[in-house]
């Protein structure tokens, strides 16, 4: 792999048509060289952007690790990535996510994850315990990781990549696990298969997970079923040699904190923490055995026709943005990476959105926080700002 490793990215997307279109137009912005994408979706999506060169799976099913050993399946890449169909890539992120591979010591990825703003971060660095509780950990340089003390790096699903032939060797994803903990499973399966394996954590293989409603959840980080949770939770502890009873605590606090910020209903609490009860009670006594690798060989390499000329950065008052979105329409029919930056005379806080027409807009107060870290009011010059941002757009894009 001296030279930049083929990557397979694997979309999985189930009735959320809106935005797995935005997640494919980011992946046609992609830097890296030598790139396809395997899209596993319901019919009615599977057929999504038809001017797109993509190898196309319809599955209809909520089952998560049934559905990413489809997109494996058909995937011809050395490494392959996978990203949710409600998270969007920043153009450098297969490049950044699958450069560790060329360490043959390193058979797995993982990157930095945004919120849905675009600015706080959802999930960095942890290690997963055999319980299948996260622990962060305080790491913000790249790293080449091993397991400590039966403990993997945890690699988040919408933001990973693993070395496709040792995550077949391990029997790829367990259908066991049809939500939550599935890509857990696999790292602690990885990590007992290859105690010498390293996990690559790649702060700069940024993604924005939007966290759309789905099957579990009607609206952002709200609940409505958590049986799907208990079960996993149960079924990863007694298989890895955990305790599951944190969850129950973990979960009563998730959702009691979503009742005092308004967000959820009191007299929904009881209910949705009842179906948490009820799914560790069907996993309760169950074994699953351990997957075993049976699908054929994939078909060839599908390249992706990806644009990766020179980035463009515009930025003006949000009064400018027909002129600015103008400006920004003809750069991106030329080919060009476009990142807009519009401002407003205020202490807003910033939000970063991929538009539908391709080009990536971040909007906020002249004053207001735009990363992680940053003071509620920061006292700057209009061209200071700029200056900030076009800086971090340099580095990120």
């Amino acid at each position: 792999m001296a030279e930049a490793a083929r990557v397979s990215v694997v979309v999985v997307s189930r009735h959320r048509p809106r935005e797995l279109a935005l997640c494919l137009t980011a992946l046609t912005r992609q830097t890296h060289p030598d790139v396809e994408v395997v899209l596993v979706a319901d019919p009615a999506s599977a057929g999504i952007r038809p001017d797109l060169a993509l190898k196309r799976v319809t599955f209809d099913q909520p089952n998560i690790s049934q559905a990413r050993n489809l997109g494996l399946a058909q995937a011809a890449g050395q490494v392959v990535a996978f990203i949710d169909d409600d998270a969007l890539a920043a153009p450098g992120w297969v490049a950044r996510l699958s450069a560790p591979f060329a360490d043959p010591r390193v058979i797995a990825a993982t990157g930095f994850t945004r919120g849905p703003d675009g600015l706080a971060w959802q999930v960095r660095a942890e290690r997963m315990t055999p319980s299948g509780r996260a622990m962060p950990l305080p790491l913000d340089q790249p790293a080449l990781l091993g397991p400590e003390q039966g403990c993997p790096i945890s690699t988040v699903g919408t933001n990973c990549a693993f070395r496709r032939d040792s995550l077949i060797e391990v029997g790829g994803f367990d259908p066991a696990f049809a939500f939550h903990l599935d890509e857990s499973d696999v790292n602690m399966r990885l990590a007992a298969r290859f105690p010498a394996g390293l996990t690559a954590v790649v702060p700069a293989a940024e993604v924005i997970h939007g966290l759309a409603p789905g099957t579990t959840r009607a609206a952002k980080g709200v609940p409505h079923d958590l049986s799907a949770i208990g079960r996993s939770t149960v079924l990863f502890a007694a298989r890895h040699g955990g305790d599951a009873a944190w969850i129950l605590q973990a979960q009563r606090q998730r959702l009691l904190r979503l009742m005092v910020s308004g967000r959820i209903e009191p007299a929904a609490v009881r209910r949705v923490f009842a179906t948490l009860r009820a799914g560790m009670a069907q996993a309760a006594g169950v074994s699953a055995p351990l997957p075993v690798w049976d699908m054929p060989p994939p078909p060839a390499f599908l390249p992706l026709h990806t644009d990766h000329r020179d980035p463009m950065f515009l930025s003006g008052w949000h009064w400018q943005r027909r002129a600015l979105r103008r400006q920004a329409a003809q750069a991106q029919a030329q080919g060009h990476q476009v990142m807009v930056l519009l401002l407003t005379p205020t202490v807003l806080p910033h939000r970063l959105v991929l538009t539908r027409h391709g080009w990536w807009e971040q909007h906020g107060g002249l004053w207001g926080k735009s990363q992680p870290g940053d003071s509620p009011v920061l006292r700057c010059r209009i061209r200071d700002r700029v200056n900030r941002e076009r800086r971090y757009f340099a580095v990120q894009w």
